[in-house]
């Protein structure tokens, strides 16, 4: 656990750099938010948000990988363009240096994998105060990430279950499987590892929070030699476990050389799903088209034909696929999550005014018990 002289050492450098000292606009499209409560985990928090972004509109987290930076992640994965395109609102954190030399988010790390603490605790202020600051429909909350940034959004859906409809965890591992580095490393390769039920648990434990749970969507290549696909299958024992799901999947298609399994519940929604990619390696699948959401190719951002960001987005309802046949069978799926389509609107929202923000973001991280 990272003591108090740490995490002050952590946020003296994060200000020193000057990430925190309000909003900004960068060249690549995102936006700086600053002034989302303590940061304990000190984080820096990037936006994109469109134009006519209007009241009530979903919101998607997006977790990089090591070595990436959100706004490289975005540029590969082609999120800011699908919400340029659909109308919903993106939020990246961004991980420092001083909190970790290869910009991973520490996902193994006690002090910032637990609720109301370190990395796991910013990433829920600043998801908070952009909720509040663009009136964003609580009720449409996402979380997505690659790799480590998977591994990080398996550890929001566990913590923080009562704020996240749905996450999908890409090339990523399990909530709870390591509290060190070597045990992150022999996670990561697939050594060991808790059991089905200590799995279920250790989610069941990470909050106060009953159900109804997050739904969960798992995507991994079978070549991943970086994080062994036997993680993804430990993602769906683990969510699977948590949903009180058969170890049968209620529908498997296979359309070339990609497989989906889901599961359902007895209503026929869809709970869970793994998506296995053969022959693929560590990255995101992508389909770069030069369509919204089709990506952009590169390291971990790999051309295999299939717009994963696409499918995510019209499995959570933010877009209706109908282009590539692959990503249309995949959001018209029996069992496909389909929630309130995100429309655009000519109608302009009345927001606090921009000097009010501050403290209304002020205000509601207090209530919410994010901010003293």
């Amino acid at each position: 656990m990272r003591t108090l002289s740490d995490t002050l050492m952590r946020m003296s450098a994060f200000r020193e750099a000057g990430a925190d000292i309000g909003t900004r606009a960068g060249s690549d499209g995102l936006t700086e938010l600053g002034g989302f409560g303590g940061n304990p985990g000190a984080l820096r928090a990037l936006a994109y948000v469109p134009d006519d972004l209007r009241r009530n509109a979903p919101l998607v987290v997006v977790l990089h990988g090591c070595t990436q930076s959100a706004a490289e992640y975005d540029l590969g994965s082609g999120w800011s363009a699908l919400a340029q395109a659909a109308g919903f609102g993106l939020l990246f954190p961004e991980q420092v240096r001083t909190n970790n030399f290869n910009l991973c988010f520490n996902w193994f790390e006690p002090g910032d994998t637990r609720r109301g603490k370190g990395e796991a605790a910013s990433i829920r202020q600043m998801t908070e105060a952009m909720i509040v600051k663009h009136g964003m429909d609580r009720r449409r909350i996402f979380v997505t990430g690659l790799s480590a940034g998977g591994a990080m959004a398996s550890v929001m859906l566990a913590t923080y279950p009562d704020v996240f409809a749905a996450g999908a965890v890409i090339a990523g591992l399990p909530f709870g499987v390591a509290s060190s580095v070597p045990e992150a490393f022999d996670a990561m390769r697939g050594h060991g590892g808790p059991d089905a039920a200590a799995l279920a648990t250790a989610i069941r434990k990470a909050s106060p929070h009953k159900g109804p749970w997050p739904s969960v969507s798992v995507w991994h290549g079978s070549a991943d030699h970086t994080v062994s696909a036997s993680n993804g299958e430990a993602v769906v024992t683990q969510w699977r476990g948590v949903h009180g799901l058969d170890p049968d999947p209620s529908h498997t298609e296979t359309v070339g050389s990609h497989t989906r399994r889901t599961w359902r519940d007895a209503e026929g929604r869809s709970l869970l799903e793994h998506n296995l990619l053969a022959g693929m390696g560590h990255g995101v699948p992508l389909k770069p088209d030069g369509s919204a959401g089709g990506g952009v190719s590169g390291a971990y951002m790999l051309d295999v034909g299939l717009a994963s960001t696409r499918a995510i987005a019209a499995n959570w309802g933010l877009i209706h696929e109908t282009e590539a046949p692959l990503a249309t069978q995949l959001s018209q799926a029996p069992g496909a999550i389909h929630l309130p389509p995100a429309r655009k609107s000519t109608v302009k929202s009345a927001l606090p005014k921009i000097s009010a923000i501050g403290t209304v973001i002020e205000d509601a991280l207090r209530k919410a018990g994010l901010m003293k």
